[in-house]
């Protein structure tokens, strides 16, 4: 593997790099394109390792033995090297933490071999922000989580926000997209998962009395940021499950709220 020096961040083999703060284009580049982005070593090192291919790295000169490394075993791959100013130009940032790479899109895996094992699984409907998209994925990973769902409108976990966030946890959990409630509901329950909607309802039960005696395999789904679970997930979910609030509050940031659920649903 040569690196290869570029000196103008109008090169064509810049492109999938170019204009990454342009939300339209990394709508193409990323999620249509077949290609995301990730940022830092650590990152790229976690994505490889989940065996996600990457198309080309690229660093500035003081990174390249780092970079170097982490392509040793895909020697094709390009490596392009260059000054903080041109991966400015690129980006419209400053890019500190060593490296971005290119990668190759997975296909999304069928839901029956993601969850296969599983035994608590969190469900995302229609998540806006990455970052809490990312934070989810991080707290799946840490408090023991098997998977992560998400729905057609959610945000995307390999969006290069969602990936840092996430600590590179992304590429650690396992993870797919369902279809709507009207086919996701019932292929969950084939597979004998107990549906609990994490909501605010007359009705909820506190989430500490439904742990106490959970079901097996219980699926916890997470709502839109502001607005909450819908209507149809709502109708799909078994029970409906509060987080129990003091000081005049009435619910948490959706991704605090799942590090909360996941902890008292984790297996004692």
């Amino acid at each position: 593997m040569i690196p290869e020096r570029i000196e103008s961040a109008d090169d064509d083999r810049l492109a999938d790099y170019r204009d990454l703060t342009d939300v339209a284009l990394r709508r193409v580049l990323e999620p249509e394109g077949g290609l995301y982005i990730a940022e830092s070593s650590k990152v790229i090192a976690r994505a490889i390792e989940a065996g996600h291919r990457p198309r080309s790295v690229l660093v500035q000169e003081k990174w390249v033995p780092d970079a170097a490394h982490l392509l040793s075993g895909h020697p094709d791959v390009p490596l392009y090297v260059v000054s903080a100013e041109v991966a400015e130009g690129l980006t419209g940032y400053a890019v500190h933490r060593g490296a971005l790479a290119a990668m190759h899109r997975p296909a999304d895996r069928p839901l029956a071999d993601v969850v296969r094992d599983a035994r608590l699984v969190v469900v995302l409907e229609d998540l806006v922000d990455h970052t809490n998209v990312g934070a989810i994925f991080r707290a799946a990973a840490g408090l023991g989580a098997d998977a992560v769902l998400v729905s057609p409108r959610c945000a995307d976990p390999l969006y290069r926000r969602s990936v840092r966030v996430s600590m590179g946890t992304v590429f650690q959990v396992p993870w797919t997209r369902i279809p709507d409630w009207r086919v996701a509901g019932p292929q969950l329950h084939a597979l004998g998962f107990h549906l609990a909607a994490l909501a605010l309802a007359d009705d909820a039960v506190a989430l500490d009395a439904f742990a106490s005696s959970r079901p097996d395999r219980v699926a916890l789904l997470l709502g839109a940021e502001g607005d909450g679970l819908s209507r149809r997930a709502l109708a799909a979910a078994d029970t409906v499950v509060t987080i129990p609030m003091a000081g005049g509050v009435d619910s948490l940031n959706v991704a605090a709220a799942s590090a909360v659920a996941l902890w008292e649903l984790r297996r004692r």
